[in-house]
């Protein structure tokens, strides 16, 4: 990390958000350039026997919920890969398989090498602060052929910021496989809301303190187009979720792979099209 502990703690600490967000996007900058990366993803709910829509334009298919069981995870996923065409594929929280885990009295690994078998190619988020063992779970995924799609923060339990993502940077030290990091909360309080300010800080410290993984993510259909753009000036370099839906009902510039291009393109950035294991689609 380029920038001095006390330095960043006095910005954190601090409502400078100018300074922080050109730190951060100097430091994202000198690792992406001006390319912007953004999937387009299409939710299959985890149910058995519930439909399967796989849009034509989804860069990866990401199986949502919570498995009841073992063995209802895997059919799921035996069914959605059958229909998956190739298209990568992901599903659960890496949380939520380590309760089924526990709750089943197997471990971890033998969930996970299941879940490939049947045709899960990435375990769709690992939420740190929910994680028992982060290193030993994230291990695990590597290890069962797995790949990890995204760390993420569920947020419930607020806390300093700062310190979380030195944690998840010490965390990167030592697993060294995170590819993408979305330091923005999963779980949103409706009476606590969270601002824009707060939101564009916490992107850009984790840019700047996360610095051993390589993209910091913002979810698109969780925050919205406004603010995956502005933050992308304060050290965000990758979309997440946007709809694979290609709907075109209010004409051509409001379909999603319309405003998502222009978008990143008004933020001064290239659009670049990825898919699940991040390889660049060409258009």
């Amino acid at each position: 990390m380029s920038v001095l502990d006390t330095e960043l703690a006095a910005l954190a600490a601090s409502h400078d958000i100018v300074t922080l967000g050109m730190m951060a996007d100097d430091v994202r900058r000198a690792r992406h350039g001006s390319r912007t990366t953004f999937v387009r993803v299409a939710p299959v709910a985890v149910e058995p026997g519930a439909p399967i829509p796989i849009p034509g334009a989804a860069g990866e298919i990401c199986v949502t919920g919570t498995p009841g069981s073992v063995s209802a995870a895997v059919e799921r996923i035996e069914q959605v890969a059958r229909e998956s065409g190739g298209v990568p594929l992901s599903g659960f929280s890496l949380a939520d398989l380590e309760a089924l885990a526990a709750a089943e009295r197997v471990t971890l690994r033998a969930i996970l090498e299941k879940l490939h078998a049947a045709g899960l190619e990435l375990i769709a988020e690992a939420p740190f602060d929910r994680l028992h063992d982060p290193r030993r779970s994230i291990e695990e995924v590597n290890i069962a052929g797995l790949v990890l799609a995204r760390l993420t923060v569920d947020g419930r339990g607020g806390g300093d910021p700062l310190a979380l993502f030195r944690a998840v940077a010490g965390l990167q030290r030592s697993v060294a496989v995170i590819r993408s990091f979305a330091p923005l909360p999963r779980s949103l309080n409706p009476l606590l809301p969270t601002t824009g300010f707060d939101d564009l800080k916490r992107v850009a410290l984790a840019r700047i303190v996360v610095d051993g993984v390589t993209s910091i993510q913002v979810d698109w259909s969780l925050y919205g187009p406004k603010l995956a753009q502005v933050a992308l000036t304060a050290g965000a370099d990758d979309v997440d979720r946007v709809s694979a839906e290609d709907d075109r009902s209010l004409g051509p510039r409001r379909a999603p792979i319309e405003e998502i291009q222009r978008n990143i393109r008004a933020a001064g950035f290239d659009p670049v099209e990825r898919n699940g294991r991040f390889l660049e689609l060409r258009q």
